[in-house]
């Protein structure tokens, strides 16, 4: 595990399209983690899934690369905030594990907060 104390790691919220397997996984790195289908909310659309992930103050995990560039500029353009989008092509999910890891390891949760990261 990190060096970091736990409070300044992210949140994260997993999209639909992303394995459920990697919630588990990160779970037993000590990481604080929902899937969208632990909190059923599979079909939602994208904006009601990012604002979701704010009212949870977590940063959101997506292979939806298009349209969640487009939601970060949204957010950023009327001053609205978010804690982080995190972005990637669809990987295996050791490939996600270890990305992910590297990522939250080396970055806080204030350092996610209104970005958009890419994997």
């Amino acid at each position: 595990m990190a060096e970091k104390p736990h409070e300044i790691f992210a949140r994260l919220y997993l999209d639909e399209d992303v394995h459920k397997q990697l919630a588990n996984a990160l779970r037993l790195r000590g990481f604080d983690v929902l899937s969208v289908h632990e909190v059923w909310h599979a079909g939602l659309n994208d904006t009601q899934q990012l604002d979701y992930a704010v009212t949870e103050k977590r940063a959101i995990v997506t292979f939806n690369v298009a349209d969640y560039v487009k939601l970060n500029k949204q957010y950023l353009t009327s001053d609205r905030e978010h804690y982080g989008i995190i972005v990637s092509a669809q990987l295996p999910v050791g490939e996600m594990l270890r990305r992910l890891l590297g990522l939250l390891n080396k970055f806080t949760a204030g350092e996610l907060k209104n970005n958009l990261w890419w994997l």
